[in-house]
């Protein structure tokens, strides 16, 4: 699957409108942002490092590449369909847990194949302390990281079906949008065409 493997020359990216998307009931109680890091300080007395794996989803509009992001509620709040791992749970059975979980339609079943494929490794994130602050490599002072955050590719198929939580919006962010856009996405998201940059993104 992924760490360590090269990066795939050529990606495949099919029409947006090759996708349907529906809705699905919230699965996962909101809580208050507010608290975020106090949850996750608790947490890592608990269970130590927090594990967290996303997925970068591609696909094209008018033959230019688009991120898939989940837009939470009416905030400009964007996500990648991800997050944390449970305590020794495997990278790629956490990506795929999560995914049917913020992705697929409510009827499909965990023992069905996937219609998407868990692909590469695209970067890694640190987070040292309980804040907002997250870097793409580990500081060399820091000792106890609270948060690894890893990115993988995702590879789509030509057509599927993706059901969302009715309180999130399944959007899809051209790289000239997000390239330099720390100020919107954040740095990782906003990182995503740069991560990219070696590939060909095939639109198909």
């Amino acid at each position: 699957m992924a760490g360590g493997e090269r990066l795939k020359t050529i990606l495949n990216a099919y029409p947006l409108e090759q996708y349907k998307i529906g809705t699905k009931e919230d699965k996962d109680e909101e809580k208050d942002p507010s608290s975020r890091f106090v949850r996750m300080e608790a947490k890592y007395e608990q269970e130590g490092l927090r594990r967290t794996v996303e997925g970068v989803l591609i696909v094209h509009q008018h033959k230019h590449p688009h991120v898939l992001l989940l837009q939470v509620g009416a905030h400009q709040i964007f996500r990648l369909p991800g997050g944390r791992l449970r305590p020794g749970e495997t990278e790629e059975d956490g990506l795929k847990r999560k995914l049917i979980n913020k992705l697929a339609p409510p009827d499909f079943k965990e023992e069905e194949p996937l219609p998407w494929e868990v692909g590469e490794e695209l970067a890694t994130w640190w987070r040292p302390n309980f804040d907002s602050r997250q870097y793409p490599y580990l500081p060399v002072h820091v000792t106890r990281p609270k948060e690894c955050r890893k990115l993988f590719l995702i590879h789509l198929p030509e057509t599927c079906t993706f059901a969302v939580a009715k309180n999130h919006t399944l959007v899809a962010i051209p790289f000239y949008e997000l390239y330099d856009n720390q100020d919107r996405y954040g740095p990782v998201i906003s990182s995503i065409p740069i991560l990219l940059a070696g590939k060909s993104v095939l639109p198909l």
